[in-house]
């Protein structure tokens, strides 16, 4: 299981990836329920549960690294440059994971929560679904 800090960054990130509008943002939106679900022992993605803790790890350490603040405190173009940094593999700090892949890997399992079946644990109340025009039939 992630730690506290862990969750607070993966929140932040899941958060940039599908920021809020009129909407709720990823994380609202319960992408971050699935993937803390999924994470966990027994889940579909828990294999991927140390790969996870070290890559917001590192994703913490890069913006402390470039800015002395955890990335969860970051403001939003901080946070998103820093992203597109981590994506394009040109990080500073040491990473125990490839950044490029750590952060596919997090934008995939962010889109899967956000827009997969509610009953998976994610997308909350069908939220994606009623954005997207899909009807959902009870």
């Amino acid at each position: 299981m992630l730690t506290a800090q862990q969750t607070e960054v993966l929140q932040a990130a899941i958060n940039r990836i599908i920021p809020p509008d009129e909407s709720p943002g990823g994380w609202d939106a319960g992408a971050g329920d699935y993937l803390l679900r999924q994470l966990d022992r027994g889940g579909d993605l828990s294999h991927f549960a140390e790969f996870y803790a070290k890559g917001l790890d590192a994703l913490n350490d890069e913006a402390r690294t470039e800015s002395w603040a955890a990335f969860a405190t970051m403001d939003d173009a901080a946070q998103d440059a820093l992203l597109a940094r981590v994506e394009a593999d040109e990080v500073t700090a040491k990473w125990p994971v490839e950044p490029s892949v750590f952060f596919r890997r997090l934008v995939e399992h962010t889109m899967e929560g956000f827009y997969g079946d509610p009953g998976n644990g994610g997308n909350r109340d069908a939220v994606s679904w009623q954005m997207i025009g899909f009807e959902v039939r009870g």
